[in-house]
């Protein structure tokens, strides 16, 4: 779905009457997640859990910290694996994603750039899918997205907020972009990370990390033409990473977020792109959701997390590691 602009008003005050009407719904979403956690019994898995999460609805950045995590445990010697909802696929699970027969349709996109870089597991029960992670071999898990869901004990859980967005109106949804109360997911959470340079939190008593995201290799698109399109919780954040880095965007185009691109929709931003004599490129992310006859005439930008302070990360992590059967 798009984002909801009242979600996100331009100044504090400007949401209009639509939070008061959606109210009673949000109140029965925020009871039922509640109600949830409080009937639930999670599973304790016999191997280290981390869940990246965080508390509004959209992207925050978890698919590229939950990358960037990993990367840091495995040179560790730790073999980790993904655990994952699979948001926007059609597979239940559990499944271990195979990029080479799985398509985002199937097991959503984050799942296909998770699976890049370790055994990842597509799971609508988070109990079912550790399950089958350890018995392939799994010594640690990271969840991608999950701290609103019960089902597994988390060892740690690490908080996203975005600098940009923030809690947007701070309703609960559909009200807001929120999932529960600020209060209520800061209290569960071990540690909160604050991505990008705008703005402060205060942390709420829990360890505050910072970390940027960048462009992997933001040489390459100084001083080009560009059209730029993505279907992401924040788009216009990758619009600007690329105009920081030097672009000359001729173009943008945004979708709502995992958009499933269509051949028409493909075959237009190429058309524009054309006719601005510019390259179509879009989020790696957005790109494993392109028909595959068009994908090879669109560059995917890579994106990657960059932490403020590695080592404090690392202190949280470590005794987490420790915990391994």
């Amino acid at each position: 779905m798009r984002t909801p602009q009242f979600w996100y008003p331009a100044s504090a005050g400007s949401t209009g009457p639509l939070p008061w009407l959606l109210a009673p719904l949000a109140l029965c979403y925020l009871i039922a997640g509640w109600l949830r956690r409080c009937f639930a019994r999670p599973y304790r898995a016999p191997v280290p859990v981390i869940c990246v999460g965080n508390l509004t609805a959209g992207g925050a950045g978890k698919t590229p910290v939950a990358l960037a995590l990993a990367a840091k445990i495995q040179g560790t010697g730790i073999r980790a694996h993904f655990l994952t909802r699979g948001f926007g696929g059609s597979l239940a699970g559990p499944v271990r994603v195979d990029q080479n027969l799985h398509t985002a349709k199937q097991v959503g996109d984050e799942a296909l750039l998770l699976a890049r870089l370790a055994p990842c597991w597509v799971a609508r029960n988070r109990k079912r899918g550790a399950q089958a992670a350890m018995a392939a071999g799994a010594e640690l898990l990271i969840l991608d997205d999950g701290h609103q869901n019960p089902q597994l004990h988390k060892d740690l859980s690490l908080v996203l907020i975005d600098a940009a967005r923030g809690f947007g109106n701070g309703w609960v949804i559909p009200s807001g972009p929120l999932r529960e109360t600020v209060a209520t997911g800061i209290a569960r959470a071990d540690a909160v990370l604050y991505i990008g340079e705008d703005g402060d939190f205060p942390g709420m008593g829990k360890p505050l990390l910072r970390a940027m995201r960048r462009l992997r290799a933001p040489q390459a698109v100084h001083g080009e033409r560009l059209f730029a399109f993505c279907g992401i919780g924040a788009p216009q954040q990758f619009f600007d990473m690329l105009r920081h880095a030097g672009a000359d965007l001729a173009g943008t185009r945004e979708f709502p977020d995992h958009h499933p691109f269509t051949d028409d929709d493909v075959r237009q931003i190429i058309s524009a792109a054309e006719k601005s004599n510019a390259a179509p490129v879009t989020t790696e992310k957005d790109w494993v959701r392109l028909p595959a006859a068009f994908s090879k005439r669109i560059t995917a930008i890579g994106m990657h997390i960059q932490f403020s302070d590695e080592a404090a990360l690392m202190r949280l992590v470590e005794p987490v590691l420790r915990r391994r059967v």
